[in-house]
């Protein structure tokens, strides 16, 4: 891991979805039907793989139609999709191989970590109790910090003001191909997991390198 990966960051960017738990498939499926139910929408497997990873949900709204959805109806799909995940994925998550050990590793070294996620306080306040890291990452930037999601730079810009950081000086870890947009076009250097999307794509949109966990990443620290 030293011999392909020398930089030693000053802090640490996580999102959440794909990066903490690999829980895509929780979303796909709540994905698939509520936009069946709520926008009439029968998404296609390209769908869910190009268009509905990385984001908030009006956005990806947008991408899915060619519309931005009014705020009624923003609201009406997010209080679906949203309770549809949870009811799936309530007592299914499970931390990312080594992420534990990883997290320690940076405490014990001093190098502050934050969560830079597109998911709303709802999703953020349920994965972090399920996973059981509610103390552990008090630094946080969600959906509803951002006036832009990803793929735009603003959450990650806005993780590492967080931490007193330049983006430049930040290591970003994302999943999704429009979250590593957002996470490189920040200035971070971005480690992409191949939970969600597959290595090649993550590397065309800006990563350095794509991995399949965390396994091994609290011992290049040491």
């Amino acid at each position: 891991m030293k011999d392909s990966w020398p930089w030693r960051p000053s802090g640490v960017l996580f999102d959440m979805d794909g990066v903490l738990t690999a829980n895509n498939h929780h979303h796909r499926q709540a994905w698939s039907e509520t936009a069946r139910s709520v926008l009439n929408l029968h998404l296609t497997e390209e769908d869910l793989d190009t268009k509905v990873d990385g984001g908030r949900n009006p956005e990806i709204i947008e991408r899915l139609t060619g519309s931005y959805p009014d705020a009624v109806l923003a609201a009406r799909f997010e209080d679906a999709k949203e309770g549809r995940y949870r009811e799936l994925a309530a007592g299914a998550l499970i931390e990312v191989a080594g992420l534990s050990a990883y997290l320690d590793a940076l405490d014990a070294r001093g190098i502050p970590f934050s969560l830079v996620t597109s998911a709303g306080l709802p999703n953020v306040a349920f994965g972090m109790e399920q996973l059981g890291f509610g103390q552990r990452f008090v630094t946080r930037v969600t959906g509803e910090d951002v006036s832009r999601g990803k793929p735009h730079p603003e959450p990650f810009l806005l993780g590492a003001a967080r931490l007193g950081l330049d983006a430049a000086d930040c290591l970003a870890h994302e999943d999704a191909v429009n979250g590593v947009r957002s996470a490189a076009g920040a200035g971070c250097r971005v480690v992409a997991l191949t939970t969600t999307a597959p290595g090649a794509a993550l590397l065309e949109a800006g990563a350095s390198l794509a991995v399949p966990d965390f396994t091994g990443w609290a011992a290049w620290l040491a």
